[in-house]
């Protein structure tokens, strides 16, 4: 049960009644209808952040349920799973962004392995970055690409404290997934993989 009420069509104010208009927007546009003013340029920076970009798809999703993941936001895992299977993720790639199997076993190309090394860091960590998890990160991956995925990570973030605080609950129709693709609602809480020690 959400910690706040989530709004539906008849509740939502008059300025975001065009959200309902395709029925139930989802509890995240439902619980940012109760301010407004701040509903469409949170969905505009989201929906850029973590929308198609240079990254490609399949980088976003490493980006996205490998944080929401290591920050234990159980709305977002249950969500990017989907969706990461649907982007053509193997099932042991999924595991391994999830922490069920380690990212060793789940992903053998060495350049996406020290991707992940650096998303770790990124999400899982505070402070700066160890120059461990920088260095291979830019000799495998341009500037603009760690950029990209860099505010899709801090967009996540913003996302998995939003629906982990509100307890915002999972659709039916992402658990009928979950259970379709044989993936576990429940998963254990994931730690950060590589050196995250700042120099």
């Amino acid at each position: 049960m959400p910690r706040i009420e989530l709004p539906g069509p008849e509740q939502a104010p008059l300025t975001t009644k065009l959200y309902f208009a395709g029925g139930d927007p989802g509890p995240i546009v439902s619980a940012l209808a109760q301010v407004p003013e701040l509903l469409a340029p949170t969905l505009a920076f989201v929906g850029a952040a973590l929308g198609p970009g240079a990254a490609g798809i399949r980088y976003k999703e490493f980006a996205i349920l490998r944080t929401s993941a290591l920050q234990g936001c159980r709305y977002c895992i249950h969500a990017h799973t989907t969706v990461a299977v649907d982007a053509g993720l193997t099932p042991d790639e999924v595991r391994g962004l999830r922490g069920e199997i380690p990212l060793d076993a789940a992903f053998p190309d060495e350049a996406e392995r020290t991707l992940l090394c650096w998303i770790d860091a990124m999400a899982g960590a505070t402070g700066p970055i160890a120059e461990s998890a920088w260095s291979p990160a830019r000799r495998w991956w341009p500037d603009h690409l760690l950029v990209e995925l860099a505010t899709t990570i801090g967009a996540t973030l913003f996302l998995n404290r939003f629906a982990t605080g509100f307890e915002l609950p999972t659709s039916p129709e992402v658990v009928d997934r979950l259970h379709e693709t044989g993936f576990a609602l429940d998963i254990d809480p994931v730690q950060p993989e590589g050196e995250l020690v700042r120099d």
